[in-house]
């Protein structure tokens, strides 16, 4: 029998990774973002608001496409607002 649904709430945060590699051919200097979430808020990026959609449609889709499955059922996305006018992202990682 299934257990009750209850959820973790982590905060979405972007971390830009610059590739160190030598050898020039297989990208040295190459930059990319990445996506994760950690269950402390301090670690939470500060998105501006114009941007802040962007971001989380693409974790959203993602996530509910690739991340569910085992305990996990479903993740939710809410905005809450900073004192400086910015936004951080709680994401609601329902299990079971």
């Amino acid at each position: 029998m299934p257990s009750e649904e209850t959820f973790n709430e982590l905060y979405l945060s972007v971390l830009p990774i610059i590739h160190m590699s030598l050898n020039q051919v297989l990208g040295q200097g190459l930059t990319e973002q990445t996506l994760t979430l950690y269950p402390d808020k301090n670690f939470a990026t500060e998105f501006f608001i114009d941007e802040v959609d962007t971001y989380i449609d693409f974790f959203f889709w993602r996530a509910n496409k690739y991340l569910v499955g085992g305990h996990v059922v479903r993740y939710e996305c809410e905005k809450e607002a900073t004192e400086d006018g910015r936004v951080i992202v709680l994401v609601k990682q329902y299990v079971r």
